[in-house]
């Protein structure tokens, strides 16, 4: 380790206390269901702070929707985007060196479980070496941890030969179209990218799963309960897909298999895909036979397979069950793709970021990582599947991720900020001072 990690690497220890206010700054920007420009300006500000001129936008649907990779995201229909700009700030590089950027993304979950939650959600509190509030680890964390490393190598008087570029997005938990896609459409295109995901450093992200949405509509007869014969039921026709549906997740789950997941996620094995029915909706009244039900669906899935033959499966199971039922095949249930619709990826282990990541990780933290992913869709997959940029996750340790009582290990925060800052002097090259 040189001199200079050693400098970096202790500056930003010592000032631990600062990274963790950003991080209560952060959370207290309040971020959720499309409501991201508190937790931006709070970054707009930090930005500044560093002499950092900050481009401030908000996506453009129209100029994205002929990409392969877009979708409308549930928050954009709900919320359209005014009001919910991205952010980044690029630092020029002093020579030739090559391009990174720290992206993470300010938009959180809702909480919906507030009686759960044994601490205030919307403000953060520190007990036990954690530090607890919704978005303390997924995201706002990393991005504290990004602009921390930012502030560091501005502190020490660190200039780099290479564009360093520091980018904090939204609409990541809808599906991140409007965020990283929209950035890369912009022209952020570095030379590579690190999402500060948190992926419990040492270990690092290197997969993230395809994820589809899907509606599936089936219409019976409507009759009084007590004429029930009068009728058809909706719901009992539905049950037989939904069995179809299970039988095809189970199959899925015995043929599938995708190591980076198990590694992340031990109690993965055997379950590395997923076919969920989330929602079931039918009928508005215990004497009426239903005459709709509607399923809502996520299919999830690691690399190896693409949306096209995901989508067949599915398609084919609906049709065998419609064909086998009289009253289905007079009217055939309608089926809607909507939604989450996202490619898998896989960035290569090899590459060059990937190893700088991991090598400084493992360093910093005095244990040994492992390659994860693959069970979750991320933004990753916008620079590594379709600009060939490739673009590994480094990210804290925690847990509780959407649920109640969210948390970050405060060690792990100042190891995340550490590790970007070191990749980031390695990647762009540090000019002669």
């Amino acid at each position: 380790m040189s001199e200079l990690d050693k400098t970096i690497i202790a500056h930003i220890q010592e000032r631990e206390d600062e990274l963790l206010d950003l991080v209560t700054n952060l959370v207290r920007a309040r971020s959720d269901k499309g409501n991201e420009k508190g937790a931006q300006e709070v970054v707009i500000d930090e930005l500044e702070t560093l002499g950092i001129e900050p481009d401030v936008w908000v996506p453009d649907v129209e100029q994205l929707r002929d990409h392969p990779a877009y979708f409308d995201t549930a928050t954009y229909e709900d919320y359209g985007y005014d009001d919910r700009p991205n952010v980044a700030g690029t630092i020029d590089g002093e020579g030739d060196g090559r391009s990174l950027t720290l992206s993470g993304h300010v938009d959180v979950v809702s909480v919906d479980d507030l009686d759960k939650w044994t601490y205030d959600p919307w403000d953060t509190t520190i007990e036990d070496g954690r530090i607890y509030g919704r978005g303390t680890t997924d995201m706002k964390g990393g991005v504290a941890a990004n602009i921390f490393a930012a502030k560091t190598l501005h502190d020490l008087g660190i200039e780099l030969n290479g564009d360093f570029t520091i980018q904090t997005t939204v609409d990541e938990e809808a599906g991140g179209t409007g965020g990283v896609l929209s950035a890369l459409e912009r022209g952020y295109q570095p030379d590579a990218a690190i999402i500060t995901e948190p992926y419990l450093i040492p270990n690092i992200g290197v997969a993230s799963a395809g994820v589809m949405y899907f509606r599936v509509t089936v219409t019976g007869k409507a009759a009084h309960a007590a004429r029930g014969f009068q009728g058809t039921n909706s719901a009992v026709k539905a049950a037989a897909l939904i069995q179809a549906l299970d039988e095809l997740d189970q199959q899925r789950k015995a043929d599938i298999s995708f190591e980076p997941a198990v590694k992340q996620y031990p109690n993965a094995e055997g379950s590395v895909t997923n076919l969920n029915i989330g929602v079931v909706d039918a009928g508005d009244w215990p004497s009426t036979v239903p005459s709709k039900t509607v399923l809502e669906c996520r299919i999830g899935w690691p690399p190896g397979e693409t949306r096209e033959e995901v989508r067949e499966q599915v398609e084919s199971v609906i049709a065998d069950v419609t064909e086998d039922d009289s009253w289905l095949s007079e009217h055939p249930p309608e089926l809607e793709w909507y939604g989450w619709s996202a490619e898998p990826h896989e960035v290569d282990s090899d590459e060059e970021i990937v190893q700088l990541a991991k090598e400084h990780a493992e360093a910093i933290t005095g244990q040994t990582g492992s390659f994860v992913g693959g069970l979750a869709g991320l933004d990753e997959r916008f620079y590594n599947h379709y600009y060939d940029i490739p673009c590994p996750s480094v990210g804290p340790r925690g847990d509780n991720i959407h649920g109640a009582d969210e948390y970050a290990e405060i060690d792990s925060l100042v190891q995340t900020a550490q590790t970007v800052a070191l990749a980031a002097v390695d990647w762009c090259g540090v000019a002669e001072q």
